[in-house]
């Protein structure tokens, strides 16, 4: 899929590619570090439909919302031949005790046998995270394990 980045002078940068319908969705990233959505007219791709101003952690959680599920949807194709492992989304509350915390202090591979194989955070997703890798608020864990382990995961990520 392309995506064209077009500089507007005094403004910042857009970054918008087109989808199915015709449509052009894409970004305004303002020399201010302001972020709007943007959509075009279906009849016109250069006008403008709707532009929605983000503040950084709204552009983070959108990014997360649609970056997450398309990471899980593939982790989910590439295990189909392996009866019993699934993937899943949990994410890190406000109120996780192990939100400030690292993956390590969680021992969720020796209590669950789980795998955190990503961190979606702002917008960025991180690999392979480490054990010394700290959990905020708004973290979306990508795991993969077996349904009673991703169950137990999600427990300790809720309660401790």
């Amino acid at each position: 899929m392309n995506v064209d980045v077009t500089a507007l002078p005094g403004i910042g940068v857009r970054k918008d590619f087109e989808v199915r319908s015709g449509r052009r969705i894409g970004v305004v990233a303002h020399r201010d570090g302001d972020i709007d959505l943007i959509v075009s007219k279906l009849e016109d791709p250069d006008a403008c439909a709707a532009q929605i101003p983000l503040s950084i952690d709204e552009a983070a959680v959108l990014a997360n919302l649609l970056g997450a599920p398309q990471l899980v949807s593939k982790l989910n194709d590439e295990h189909s031949d392996l009866p019993g492992i699934t993937t899943r989304q949990l994410p890190i509350a406000d109120e996780s005790p192990y939100e400030g915390r690292t993956l390590g202090e969680t021992a969720m591979r020796t209590r669950t046998k789980v795998s955190i194989v990503a961190v979606m955070r702002a917008g960025q997703l991180h690999p392979s995270p480490g054990p010394d890798f700290t959990f905020t608020s708004g973290d979306v864990l990508v795991v993969v394990g077996t349904p009673d382990g991703l169950d137990a995961a999600a427990k300790i990520l809720t309660h401790g």
